[in-house]
């Protein structure tokens, strides 16, 4: 697959930001202290208890019709006024405002590429699960591979996972668990979630979008790969190409977070205009 040419996303750490939004890196995913700590904990023992490889294939059975409801990409938009993120130690505002921070953060560092903007906005808008009743546990969160032994770099890895089933089956509770090596992330099966849910829902009614924005949503919560390098023995030739898509996009997804609040209203006409060139009219979901 061939994959659009860009600078190198290494060559530039943390997008610009006001001085007053701007917040040292370090800073950022801290889940060792926090006010939030005690929420964001909760939420990935939950997690880490009851995602398993049954329940995910029930999920994919359970939403793979899009039946939920019929709406715009902007009334999903503004569906998630209504959610904050109970898995994010960074931020305690509806996730909406979160949504127009990443996609300026990208039209700022990208202007030239105006479906990476898109995405920025898209990518948190399987979160409407939350609102269609699922627990946020099944939902939001850094994304993991179920069906094998989950790596070092989880989320709290070492103090959730007890419980999981999964865990204690033979098939899954080593390295590569169900799966060859190199299968290709494609082939495996991720917890059950937003990123997933979208790509599935994007897939499903045909955005017009490049391979690499439908692979940016389905991983861009899949920290312990692009981040931290682990799930390698999993990965093919594709996704290596496809990473520093993802790592460029996760900059603007983390490092955008701030608590001055975007002009919502004012933004609105140029990502309803990409929408119509991309996704228009009431979608399934």
């Amino acid at each position: 697959m061939k994959v659009a040419a860009d600078p190198d996303p290494s060559l530039v750490s943390q997008p610009d930001m006001e001085p007053e939004a701007a917040r040292d890196k370090d800073s950022f995913r801290n889940y060792t202290s926090g006010p939030l700590l005690d929420r964001v904990f909760a939420t990935y023992k939950l997690m880490h208890t009851w995602q398993t490889v049954d329940f995910v294939r029930r999920k994919h059975a359970q939403f793979g019709g899009f039946s939920y409801k019929r709406m715009t990409v902007m009334e999903a938009v503004d569906m998630l006024d209504g959610l904050v993120d109970e898995s994010d130690p960074d931020v305690d505002f509806p996730n909406s405002f979160h949504a127009f921070q990443t996609a300026e953060g990208i039209r700022k560092a990208h202007p030239d590429k105006d479906w990476f903007h898109l995405v920025g906005l898209l990518h948190d808008l399987g979160k409407v699960l939350a609102l269609a009743g699922e627990p946020q546990w099944a939902v939001v969160g850094d994304t993991f591979p179920v069906g094998c032994r989950p790596q070092a770099s989880v989320v709290f890895r070492d103090c959730t996972f007890q419980d999981n089933p999964d865990l204690q089956d033979p098939l899954y509770s080593t390295e590569l668990g169900m799966y060859q090596p190199h299968c290709g992330l494609e082939n495996v099966l991720m917890s059950w979630g937003h990123d997933e849910y979208m790509y599935r829902m994007m897939k499903f009614n045909k955005f017009a979008l490049p391979p690499e924005a439908f692979y940016i949503i389905r991983f861009h919560s899949f920290y312990p790969w692009h981040k931290f390098g682990d799930y390698r023995q999993l990965c093919n030739e594709q996704d290596l190409a496809m990473l520093p898509w993802v790592q460029e996009f996760s900059k603007f997804d983390l490092y955008t977070k701030s608590s001055s609040l975007p002009d919502v209203a004012a933004l609105r006409p140029y990502y309803q205009a990409l929408v119509d060139k991309y996704c228009p009219g009431a979608l399934r979901w």
